[in-house]
């Protein structure tokens, strides 16, 4: 699956921002979806996930209330609310698809990811 990520951009502290990732391909509904974030200097880290049908979704504790991640399998495209931003969430943030469709258990590590977008800069002032 090819994935493309948009909407990143630069905003003040307490703002709100909403990523996309839309994808093509393989179908992109029977694979579970996650966001990841590396900021500079830092390994690429979990930031949520949402399952293949849309009917769970897991967060990073920082993002937790924070950050909403849904999807829209009739438009191919996964999205990531982020709210009451910081600075800390400045980051380049990316969308993966799952290796395995149907993906049934509940911890997201990126090597479980087999499809990448190119990543969108999320820039947060102060």
């Amino acid at each position: 699956v090819q994935l493309q990520a948009s909407g990143g951009g630069l905003v003040q502290a307490g703002d709100s921002l909403k990523l996309a990732c839309a994808a093509s391909g393989r179908t992109f509904s029977s694979y579970d979806m996650g966001w990841f974030r590396q900021a500079p200097g830092k390994e690429r880290e979990f930031v949520g996930a949402i399952t293949w049908s849309g009917g769970r979704t897991y967060y990073e504790d920082s993002v937790k209330g924070r950050f909403t991640i849904s999807r829209d399998n009739a438009e191919n495209t996964v999205y990531l609310e982020m709210n009451i931003l910081k600075p800390e969430d400045t980051a380049v943030y990316y969308c993966a698809a799952h290796r395995f469709p149907y993906y049934s258990g509940s911890a997201y590590f990126p090597s479980d990811f087999g499809s990448w977008g190119q990543g969108t800069l999320v820039t947060v002032s102060s």
